[in-house]
């Protein structure tokens, strides 16, 4: 893709989602804008590649983002699992899926994925009083 288009997706996407995420396409159908993507093969944060093994990518996720143009947009995610080596435990960039920690990692994901779309909610309906 040229550099036009990679900064034009880049601004219509969340800030440093390219950085996590390739783009594989994108669909338009009479609900809106689908826009698909997958996780890359980039280790978490604090693992080294040689310890973790990719296991795949998780079921995809719909998020709804923000309208584009008018026409609504929902960003059909999948995330990637590893196996850690030595241990034989399953993670994701946001959390472990061990059960034990379901629920802590759980609620820790949905703010780290959900905390940006709050807070410029937030920003919009406050701007627009000012109208």
């Amino acid at each position: 893709m040229s550099e036009a288009g990679n900064t034009l997706i880049s601004l219509l996407l969340p800030e440093g989602i390219l950085d996590y995420f390739d783009l594989i396409k994108v669909e338009k159908d009479s609900a809106g804008l689908n826009i698909y993507l997958e996780e890359k093969n980039i280790a978490p944060e604090g693992y080294q590649k040689q310890e973790l093994e990719s296991k795949g990518l998780l079921a995809e996720s719909r998020i709804q983002d923000f309208p584009i143009r008018g026409q609504k947009v929902a960003l059909c995610v999948k995330r990637r699992r590893w196996t850690v080596l030595n241990t034989g435990k399953i993670i994701t960039r946001l959390g472990c899926s061990d059960k034990r920690d379901t629920n802590d990692n759980g609620i820790r994901s949905f703010f780290k994925r959900y905390i940006w779309i709050i807070i410029l909610s937030v920003v919009i309906i406050w701007v627009s009083t000012f109208k």
